[in-house]
């Protein structure tokens, strides 16, 4: 894939923008693995459920999310009379692809009475299937607040799955075997090789990345140490806080950026350099500044699916909600 260049006159851009958004009544929303320059342009930055909620939030009505399909979905679903954009039409998730609809119809019958707990990072189609999503933060709390003899569909990230079954230890829970090529991709033996190279350096990392189940948990606990599991906005604020001089960082590199502006006396590294999700690359200046007026760009979503989908993202958001009965 070739890399999008940013504004030629970022200035004189950046002057048009913010013209066209005071205009339609707009807010541009920024995942924290977009590209620099669209961070820079954004009015917030953030991982994929508090930008949700901002978006709820705003006053607004034309909201445009820098991300991928299945952010901005969610946005739509906790916002569905407000206009929700996406600035790119093949801005998808390997994640959220890795399970469709049909595949959940499917596996839910075989197993009729469980509880189905679906990563936001999923489609809207699948949030309607399910019973209640999560977050990388939340994903135990949601998961605990399950009865030990109700059986979990827990989909579609493995590795997330795998870290929720260790640290909760509910022994009923079938996982989903989906994965995000970017984390997937950070493998048990270059993070080895980091942390030996760097044995004073701490580690943030993603709880779906690949090399957790696999590698962290055989560390010593010396080791161990040194580790944090860590969502998206957990990493920022961690960013913030840390007094550690070198931190490596496992996830998605378009991070990188807003750990150091969060905190520059700090080096913070890549465990994997080249970790850059191709989908959060889509954007181009031309389609952020046209989605604003375009209805091409505009997030349509069937109703049905939106009542039942949200109540999934509801539960997410408020625990009064979990009550564990089939309707």
């Amino acid at each position: 894939m070739s890399i999008i260049a940013p504004p030629q006159n970022p200035l004189a851009y950046e002057r048009q923008l913010r013209e066209a958004v005071h205009q339609h009544h707009a807010i541009i929303l920024a995942h924290n693995y977009q590209p620099a320059w669209i961070k820079r342009v954004a009015d917030i930055t953030g991982d994929s459920l508090y930008l949700s909620q901002q978006a709820r939030d705003t006053d607004a009505t034309t909201i445009v999310f820098c991300g991928v399909r299945f952010m901005a979905e969610t946005a739509k679903l906790l916002s569905p009379h407000k206009r929700v954009v996406l600035p790119a039409d093949d801005a998808e998730c390997s994640l959220a692809d890795s399970i469709t609809a049909a595949d959940l119809l499917a596996w839910r019958a075989q197993h009729p009475e469980a509880i189905v707990v679906a990563y936001v990072n999923t489609s809207a189609a699948v949030k309607a299937l399910s019973d209640v999503c999560c977050t990388s933060s939340n994903a135990p709390e949601v998961v605990s607040s399950i009865p030990a003899e109700r059986e979990i569909l827990f989909l579609p990230d493995q590795f997330l799955g795998a870290h929720v079954q260790r640290v909760t230890g509910h022994p009923n829970m079938h996982i989903w075997m989906g994965e995000c090529h970017v984390h997937a991709d950070i493998s048990p033996d270059r993070l080895r090789a980091k942390m030996n190279e760097y044995p004073s350096a701490s580690l943030m990392v993603h709880p779906e990345c690949g090399c957790t189940t696999s590698t962290l948990y055989e560390l010593a606990d010396s080791a161990q140490d040194r580790v944090r599991f860590l969502s998206t906005n957990q990493m920022i604020a961690e960013a913030r806080k840390t007094t550690q001089d070198h931190v490596l960082v496992a996830t998605e590199i378009g991070i990188l950026s807003d750990l150091r502006a969060a905190n520059p006396r700090v080096h913070f590294e890549a465990v994997n350099p080249r970790a850059e999700c191709p989908y959060m690359n889509r954007i181009t200046p031309e389609r952020l500044l046209e989605s604003l007026t375009s209805t091409r760009d505009e997030i349509s979503l069937d109703e049905t699916v939106v009542g039942q989908a949200r109540r999934a993202v509801e539960r997410m958001v408020d625990p009064s909600l979990r009550i564990w009965t089939r309707p």
